[in-house]
């Protein structure tokens, strides 16, 4: 099969790029693009090592094909620092010990990233709620959900 070409944005830069028509959009961003931010864990879509935001929601890119993100808005843990400052997520994730090997952190992080914008004052409860998708086998998720709840106090000034 010939490579398609796709034209979207990531990270908020618009990019253009070919990808084989069935790669996997974990395999193009890691090794296409060499955006290796982003974890490939289970490959079944049942860890969220691999989470990113795809037009403002969190999909498993090991299960999402390439190609669907034509046209699309792709954001990475990559794109979550500016200007070479951590995100208030990430910051407070290093605050709160929210992470320990680090293979989870990029989905985690893109999955509260997207949790956070919908829900800016949300419970622990509902943190828990939101990340129950995402295994860590490290941290035991308490420095995680004490760094999501902390980051929302920063959210009045984030879009």
């Amino acid at each position: 099969m010939s490579e398609r070409h796709l034209s979207f944005t990531l990270n908020g830069e618009r990019r253009e790029a070919n990808a084989d028509p069935r790669m996997h959009l974990a395999d193009f961003l890691r090794h296409g693009l060499g955006l290796t931010g982003t974890h490939v864990g289970c490959e079944h879509g049942v860890c969220g090592a691999c989470t990113v935001i795809v037009d403002g929601a969190p999909v498993r890119s090991c299960l999402m094909l390439a190609v669907q993100v034509d046209g699309c808005t792709v954001e990475t843990v990559e794109g979550l620092a500016k200007g070479g400052e951590l995100s208030p997520l990430q910051q407070a994730f290093a605050n709160h010990h929210g992470l320990q090997c680090g293979f989870c952190t990029p989905g985690m992080l893109m999955t509260l990233e997207a949790f956070l914008r919908v829900t800016p004052s949300p419970t622990e409860q509902d943190v828990r709620i939101a990340i129950s998708g995402n295994t860590c086998r490290c941290t035991g998720y308490q420095g995680i959900v004490e760094a999501a709840l902390t980051t929302t106090a920063a959210k009045g000034s984030r879009p």
